[in-house]
């Protein structure tokens, strides 16, 4: 719905802002999708106004999220649902500071179909992957579908696995944390009270000061993998904000978390064929592996 004023004397998008009870950063973004005119023409956002000037603003064209960005590999696809490889340092979705490079972006672009249901930042998206985390992640193409996962991930029947490779020598095969998670400040921290959150872990590979595990949450809690190893004493390698950066992370090259989505499993919510994907570990993280191995056959 476009909106109209009459100018006060000043910039553009200070002014469209105030007027229409806006933060700056939605004017801005209604301002360069064209959905601002002054006196019928389109003006840029550091537009000085004399005052008086007829001003229009349609903010649905700034909430738009634009289909754009390179493709992604597609494990799985039908009408319902697609099952995708996100790759690393790629956000899932659009924020309201960031409407560009997700993985959002890049489904539209390549004319996946997404869910209205997860909201017009979240279209489709019913879990979520850390920007550095790479792997697999389900999509729902529509709203059936998009309610169906919800429960479905509520009852745990979504398998989720993850490899993660870790600062230490992790004695136990197998071992779990359940520990309550909140933020604090621009961290998730192990907080009494939080909210519940469990992983399983499991070994696979077991070297001098690292270890590579396979962890399965079973809950959904913003950064749960990372807290948790880091609360137990083994950070993920390559995971600075968690305490598992420095030379260990740096000779092994990695650049961001050794984190992986490797397979995810369940039955489709609407025709209930299994659905069981695996997803190798992308370049930079199987690099890591090689250089641990060469190091302790050398």
């Amino acid at each position: 719905m476009t909106q109209a004023f009459e100018a006060v004397p000043g910039r553009l998008d200070a002014v469209v802002a105030e007027r229409l009870g806006i933060a700056r950063a939605d004017a801005q973004r209604a301002i360069e999708a064209g959905g601002v005119t002054v006196d019928g023409v389109p003006a840029r956002k550091s537009f000085r106004l004399a005052g008086g000037e007829r001003v229009e603003a349609d903010l649905e064209r700034g909430a738009e999220v634009p289909a754009e960005g390179p493709p992604v590999g597609v494990r799985y696809r039908d009408e319902h649902l697609a099952v995708v490889s996100k790759p690393a340092r790629m956000p899932t979705h659009p924020t309201e500071n960031r409407r560009g490079g997700t993985l959002v972006n890049s489904l539209l672009a390549m004319d996946i179909p997404l869910a209205s249901l997860g909201g017009a930042l979240r279209p489709g998206i019913v879990h979520r992957l850390d920007a550095g985390t790479s792997g697999l992640i389900v999509v729902a193409s529509d709203d059936a579908t998009f309610r169906a996962f919800v429960q479905s991930f509520a009852a745990h029947a979504v398998d989720r696995r993850y490899l993660a490779l870790v600062r230490g020598r992790v004695q136990h095969d197998t071992f779990g944390v359940e520990a309550p998670l909140g933020r604090r400040g621009a961290r998730i921290r192990v907080v009494s009270g939080g909210r519940d959150a469990a992983t399983a872990f499991e070994l696979r590979e077991r070297f001098d000061r690292a270890t590579l595990l396979e962890a399965t949450p079973h809950t959904g809690r913003t950064h749960q993998i990372r807290v948790h190893l880091s609360s137990v004493g083994h950070p993920i390698l390559g995971d600075a904000r968690y305490g598992g950066g420095g030379q260990d992370a740096r000779a092994l090259g990695l650049e961001r978390p050794f984190l992986h989505s490797s397979r995810i499993a369940f039955d489709h919510p609407i025709t209930r064929k299994r659905i069981d994907i695996e997803e190798p570990l992308s370049d930079d993280l199987t690099e890591a592996l090689r250089r641990l191995r060469d190091a302790a056959t050398s």
